[in-house]
């Protein structure tokens, strides 16, 4: 049934088990991080560092790593991850979101204050910004433009050329908004979320808005219902449809010329947001049930089951195939249009490895960047079946999350401060 956004948090038996503490602080640290800020705290710039650390490829391979490894992967001896091409320290600062690390324009950025843009073939600085990325906000990429929340704070959203840090866009929501902070971009418009200032300076209410990509002028702006939060925000755009989830488990689609609402959808199971989008469908994991749902109108259009109890963990469309992981490490590839299996591994099971949470692309191979755990970091997997290539480790126990990004030429791995550039 379709329900306007909601305030409820129900816990729903069969939902996944509470996360770790490193993973709440880590979803919410967007919100803590701005709500400190907002509050008067002011946190130190970190120095940028310019000096390059030696790489550290691999370290222990796990159990059966090495099997069916194929050719691909920028693997040098079979089953064996590849050397770095360069490594370099970084002022990164993030919550493992997905899109903190991004790669456009010959650079590749990590999220962090000052933020700074290197060199995607040699790991030189190209250009940085003193005053960095929003803690918490996303790196907003478009087919020519990174869209930012202001650093100032000052309710602005910006867009810059990713080639040369140069700015070439600025819009402002208004004064009565706090805090906007970009969430999807297409071909016309950029979409925010801010909050609304109440007149003692404080705010119970947030706005969801579209500003026009060329004039900067306020196409429209709709405000959200009472309890609705503007953190933990997951979007995407897909023709006449914005697509969003959020921390109280609302699926949300509105009408991108008007800003009205389609239809929204109280997901069943947590699974913090995330989602993927293929075409005129979104496919949501949901416990141990993978929905696709249409952009129309919310109907069901297929489900998926896994077995024995296992829950459906992060999806991710790419090149016409959907990948998604269970917690019982089995990994998929599923049609996006229909929910056919194409085929199924326990390769993950096999090698002792973890959950990938992140995936990209890169040529026949399937990256996909896991959470914390030493049985993970970055694994190179057969894109057409699954099997275990290579896995890239540096080593060095940071609690944060694994992000990856490619420009297709190479593999960006970013651990804590550390970021790593893979041949594919």
């Amino acid at each position: 049934m379709a329900m306007r956004d909601s305030t409820s948090d129900d816990r729903t038996p069969g939902a996944y088990a509470p996360p770790s503490r490193r993973r709440v602080l880590r979803l919410a640290g967007g919100g803590l991080a701005l709500a400190a800020l907002t509050a008067g705290t002011v946190g130190c710039d970190e120095d940028a560092v310019g000096v390059e650390e030696p790489g550290s490829a691999g370290g222990d391979e796990p159990k059966g790593a090495g099997k069916d490894s194929g050719d691909g992967g920028g693997a040098g001896k079979e089953g064996e991850a590849p050397e770095p091409l360069w490594t370099k320290p970084t002022s990164a600062e993030t919550y493992g979101d997905n899109d903190e690390l991004v790669a456009a324009g010959g650079v590749v950025i990590a999220s962090g204050s000052p933020l700074a843009a290197l060199d995607a073939a040699t790991g030189g600085q190209k250009w940085s910004l003193p005053g960095g990325a929003v803690p918490g906000a996303p790196l907003l990429l478009s087919e020519d433009t990174l869209y930012l929340a202001s650093s100032e704070y000052d309710g602005s959203v910006i867009g810059y050329a990713p080639a040369s840090g140069k700015e070439t866009w600025r819009s402002r929501l208004g004064k009565e908004y706090r805090q906007p902070r970009p969430i999807a971009v297409d071909e016309e418009q950029v979409y925010v979320i801010a909050e609304i200032l109440e007149e003692d300076g404080s705010s119970r209410t947030n706005v969801i808005a579209a500003l026009n990509s060329t004039t900067g002028r306020v196409a429209w702006k709709e405000q959200r219902d009472v309890g609705t939060e503007q953190n933990g925000i997951h979007a995407a755009v897909r023709g006449r449809h914005l697509v969003y989830t959020d921390f109280k488990k609302n699926l949300t689609v509105r009408d991108t010329a008007s800003g009205g609402q389609v239809w929204t959808h109280k997901t069943t199971k947590t699974n913090y947001g995330f989602f993927t989008v293929h075409q005129d469908l979104i496919i949501v994991p949901q416990g141990n049930m993978l929905q696709a749902f249409n952009l129309a109108d919310g109907k069901e259009k297929w489900s998926l089951e896994a077995s024995d109890g296992a829950l459906f963990r992060e999806p991710a469309a790419l090149e016409g195939v959907l990948y998604v992981a269970d917690s019982a490490r089995t990994m998929r590839a599923v049609d996006p249009s229909t929910g056919k299996q194409l085929w199924k591994s326990e390769a993950l099971a096999d090698a002792g490895l973890q959950v990938p949470r992140q995936y990209v692309k890169a040529g026949d191979t399937l990256y996909g960047a896991t959470d914390l755990d030493k049985q993970g970091g970055i694994i190179a997997m057969d894109a057409g079946t699954g099997a275990v290539r290579w896995t890239f480790n540096d080593k060095t126990g940071d609690y944060h999350a694994w992000l990856v990004a490619t420009d297709g030429k190479r593999v960006f791995a970013l651990h804590g401060k550390k970021l790593h550039a893979l041949p594919v």
